[in-house]
């Protein structure tokens, strides 16, 4: 039984609200619930009389959400704003279906007041419904009703008169005119349901609006839950679903197979979900044929595609690893084969001007007993296309269990994938960012530099996985660059570079969380201090541990899964001048550190012939931000030169040829420079940030 929709509405709050604040009030509250609309889907609007600034008079200003917006979130400045009688008299100039576009490019010369927000195609289906404010939403429970090959009549049963019904035609301005005439030849309705995309509905004011949409939404869900006797999907076909650690396994060696093999011009980060709701429908009898139906709101398979890949896989298998290589042996050939039904469709479909096939991998791949996993140019586009596909589940399930799902017909869909206008939008968007759709991994990463270091390439648009033993730091970095860059590209792990089933171990988890990894970056570090006869056997041994031992580890298993992606890579390691230079005092130090140096050159070697590159960055006397330089080694350095702690930054920046202090940002960015393109041709290099120590010149 789901849970009942809540009247959120609060009149106290609401009293003091202008009108456009009711309507981003109203569209806050719709946007809250996922039940509701999906994350960037649905539209509101309000008609709203306004002092026009030219004239001095009143108007009646359409206040209708922008393209791109998403409810849950809007502001006031996320809504358009255009003249009603321009909107009006724009029906004077429409030539027909065969030229619905063009009105897109009426919309701002009626635009109100210079606002700079963009009309959605939306716009028209809003304008033209003789109503103050208008909800469009699509809801599961409506898209469900809206999706059964007998939509129309159970609209009508469902409802009681209280909403209308119009077929299946794409949105725009056509549309927008037969709302218009639907609403006013029945003023009595609350609402329309539009056949496989969702409903309008509407209300002379803000709240009536919202409560009407509430009503109208609950009475389809609990239709469906009183009326929806029959097992989800045909029943199961795997009765016993396997554990929770076996699907992580199972994600964890799949997604990078399929990254490397669908990554092509664009980079790609993964998403998976295990949810109740994605196993029951992997698991389920009806698995195929409903997967190969397609979805059918708009919504959905702009951003899912028209159908997903099943990947071929048994969970009943008596042996997963044997089964894990049976599967990875015939994933070439079942991706090929989605590849070039896409190609076909394409072709099928295609008009004279459409644009050029876009990537024909599939989006969503979807694994029996382990999950549903989703790859797109980014985490937040992988993570919601996979909220997308949630909805079109729950849509079949309700849908093929009171009556039969229909998908949208295929030219249909088409013909929204290949929009000219869609086009136009996707041609509009910003240039990618020079590490968009890469993953970094960075050891020691909730250290000075391993922060820095992370936020650099987070502005270059790639995901971090931080990975530290420090749990207290780990979480306080981690919640740093969250509130800077957003939670979708920050994860994670709790790792000790010395313990093998922990490295190994966070591995998998940044391939499950997105797919794998592009750069690695080696940093987790300590130093100490003691001359060479009182070096005791237990500091020797943990510099070893640490320094040589944990960047083998790190090194070894990363290499490993870049291998599996087959797509290359860059290691960088953090070294240190004195893996290059000895210090007095610091043999258990330099040793390991030299070891750091000779590792990043073998895997130089060895990584060369698979496109991995592996270089170094060393570091001198980077003091501020640095966990290391709060212990005991500032204490040891001091002592060393006969200074005190305070005087030791100076010293350092004196000795350096420069005379600068060396930063945690500027490790960071010559890190960068190595992980980035920048550097293609680069391997087996090193690049000194130490301000000028003559005795370290490499050459």
């Amino acid at each position: 039984m789901s849970l009942k929709l809540q009247n959120l509405w609060d009149d106290q709050k609401a009293a003091s609200m202008s009108e456009s604040e009711l309507l981003q009030y109203r569209s806050n509250l719709l946007g809250s619930d996922l039940r509701i609309t999906n994350f960037g889907g649905g539209n509101t609007s309000a008609k709203i009389n306004m002092t026009d600034p030219l004239t001095g008079g009143e108007a009646e200003v359409l206040w209708v959400k922008g393209s791109g917006g998403d409810l849950g979130s809007i502001a006031l400045d996320g809504f358009s704003t255009l003249y009603m009688e321009k909107l009006q008299q724009l029906k004077s100039l429409y030539r027909g279906l065969e030229h619905e576009d063009e009105m897109v490019g009426y919309l701002p010369h009626c635009t109100f007041n210079l606002n700079p927000k963009a009309a959605s195609i939306d716009t028209p289906l809003h304008a033209y419904i003789p109503h103050k404010h208008v909800d469009h939403m699509h809801p599961d429970a409506a898209i469900a009703i809206a999706c059964t090959k007998n939509s129309k009549e159970l609209t009508e049963t469902i409802f009681d008169g209280q909403m209308g019904w119009l077929p299946w035609q794409r949105p725009g301005y056509d549309l927008g005119l037969k709302l218009e005439e639907v609403a006013r030849n029945k003023p009595e309705l609350k609402g329309i349901m539009l056949e496989g995309h969702g409903i309008f509905t509407w209300g002379e004011n803000a709240k009536e609006c919202y409560l009407t949409t509430l009503d109208i939404i609950q009475k389809a869900q609990d239709w469906l839950e009183a009326n929806n006797n029959s097992e989800a999907f045909g029943g199961a076909k795997y009765q016993e679903p396997m554990q929770a650690e076996q699907r992580k396994v199972v994600a964890s060696q799949l997604m990078p197979l399929i990254r490397g093999k669908i990554t092509n011009e664009q980079y790609k980060v993964g998403h998976f979900n295990d949810s109740d709701t994605v196993i029951e429908f992997v698991n389920s009898a009806e698995l195929e044929p409903l997967a190969a139906l397609g979805t059918s709101c708009p919504d959905h398979f702009l951003r899912t595609k028209i159908r997903p890949l099943v990947v071929d896989f048994d969970p009943t298998a008596s042996n997963l690893e044997d089964e894990l290589a049976r599967c990875t042996q015939g994933l070439d050939g079942q991706l090929e084969d989605y590849r070039k039904d896409y190609a076909d469709y394409y072709n099928r479909c295609k008009r004279d001007n459409s644009p050029a096939m876009r990537d024909p991998n599939a989006v969503v791949y979807l694994v029996p007993g382990v999950g549903m996993i989703t790859f797109a140019k980014d985490k937040a586009t992988a993570r919601i296309a996979g909220e997308f596909y949630v909805n079109a589940i729950n849509v079949m399930r309700e849908a093929s269990a009171v009556s039969e799902y229909v998908g949208l017909p295929e030219q249909e869909a088409f013909d929204i994938e290949y929009w000219l206008l869609e086009e136009a939008k996707l041609q509009r968007m910003p240039k990618p960012k020079s590490l968009a759709g890469r993953v970094a991994f960075i050891t020691g990463g909730a250290g000075g530099i391993g922060k820095a270091t992370a936020a650099r390439m987070l502005r270059e648009g790639a995901c971090v996985m931080l990975a530290d033993i420090d749990a207290k730091a780990l979480e306080n970095t981690s919640e740093e660059l969250i509130s800077v860059f957003g939670k979708d590209v920050v994860r994670q792990v709790h790792c000790d570079v010395t313990k093998e089933n922990t490295v190994v171990d966070a591995m998998a988890s940044v391939a499950r969380e997105y797919g794998g990894i592009d750069i690695l970056v080696s940093n987790a570090g300590i130093a100490s201090s003691a001359p060479l006869e009182e070096t005791g056997l237990d500091l020797w041994n943990k510099n070893i541990d640490i320094l040589a031992t944990g960047y083998f580890l790190v090194g070894r298993e990363g290499f490993k899964l870049l291998k599996r992606q087959n797509t290359g890579g860059s290691v960088v390691f953090v070294v240190s001048k004195n893996g290059l230079v000895a210090s007095p005092g610091a043999s258990a130090y330099c040793t390991a550190k030299a070891a750091e140096i000779q590792l990043a050159r073998c895997i130089a070697l060895e990584g060369a012939p698979v496109g991995i590159r592996c270089n170094v960055v060393n570091p001198d006397a980077v003091l501020r931000g640095s966990k290391i330089w709060d212990g005991d080694w500032r204490k040891e350095r001091a002592a060393a030169y006969d200074i005190s702690n305070d005087e030791l930054e100076e010293h350092y920046r004196q000795r350096s040829m420069l005379k600068r202090s060396v930063l945690p940002e500027d490790i960071a960015e010559a890190t960068y420079f190595f992980a980035a393109d920048l550097s293609a041709k680069s391997t087996g290099n090193i690049i000194n940030v130490d301000a000028g120590h003559a005795p370290s010149f490499t050459r």
